[in-house]
């Protein structure tokens, strides 16, 4: 059953001047994301699932930040979304038990669908 859906577009260029600040990079992307990701297409993809999966959680960013939603990737190089926190507690009390995201880019935008069951 579908428990939440969410999308997000983000233009790239955006992203590009954002993370000319180091600490945008820190502050909302963990680790691991920042090691996976290497083009600034794929880092506007990400931010534009953290956002479409905060739409999903139907909730926004009230009571956590992006920093709670992690993107990352498989072996295969699919992403896939984690929860921490915040984030993770709303997932668990809606009863969240699969997470559905794709992402796309062109040459201007990166859009993002997640899909909660």
């Amino acid at each position: 059953m579908i428990l939440g859906i969410g999308i997000d577009i983000v233009e790239i260029q955006r992203i590009q001047k954002a993370i000319q600040n180091a600490r945008f990079l820190q502050k909302y992307f963990c680790q691991e994301e920042r090691a996976c990701v290497h083009r600034v297409e794929s880092l506007a993809g990400n931010f534009a699932a953290k956002e479409a999966a905060a739409k999903a959680l139907g909730t926004g960013f009230r009571g956590f930040g992006l920093e709670q939603i992690a993107v990352l990737r498989d072996d295969l190089g699919r992403p896939y979304i984690q929860f921490y926190g915040k984030a993770k507690e709303r997932a668990e009390q809606l009863g969240v038990t699969c997470i559905h995201v794709t992402i796309s880019h062109e040459r201007h935008y990166a859009i993002a669908n997640v899909i909660l069951e």
